[in-house]
């Protein structure tokens, strides 16, 4: 379950900036909306499916021993149609955050690029890569937790704070 909303979290990363500026004007909105409108057009179902094929592993081993086909089966369902839900709620709102970090020329320039066979290459690759990235993550993540919380401690002792 960890995997599934570190997968889930990094998704939403992926689809929106960390921190908040001032709304964008209104023709850079209406840019965005043009540019999200690009950029998430297969992207949703390609990071669906790639986040599936990453997680849903897990969750049959979790519950398939216990479980009959027909279970399982619905489970999957459920767990694909959840995570495109997901997954479109996060962008819904995405124009709106791009407007307010880019202004409209530059989010002009965007959907020049994605238009563009490099972009399009982009968009179609970009969630297989991703994915990949946080394959190639998650096997160091636990050895990272560890490190952090020894470095954290050691800060807090230093300061004189009890662990």
């Amino acid at each position: 379950m960890k995997r599934l909303l570190l997968a889930a979290a990094f998704a939403a990363s992926l689809c929106l900036p960390v921190c908040a500026q001032d709304a964008g004007s209104p023709e850079a909105l209406k840019a965005a909306q043009e540019l999200a409108t690009i950029m998430t057009g297969d992207t949703i179902g390609q990071m669906s499916s790639a986040l599936t094929a990453q997680i849903w592993p897990s969750i049959q081993n979790q519950f398939g021993s216990k479980v009959d086909s027909a279970t399982l089966a619905e489970l999957r369902s459920e767990f694909e149609r959840t995570l495109t839900d997901f997954t479109g709620q996060v962008t819904k709102d995405a124009p709106a955050v791009y407007a307010r970090y880019f202004t409209a020329p530059e989010l002009r320039e965007m959907i020049t690029f994605y238009k563009s066979p490099t972009g399009a290459k982009a968009l179609r690759t970009m969630p297989k890569v991703m994915t990949d990235v946080s394959t190639e993550m998650q096997p160091h993540m636990q050895a990272f937790q560890h490190d952090l919380n020894t470095r954290i401690a050691a800060v807090m002792q230093k300061h004189g704070y009890k662990n």
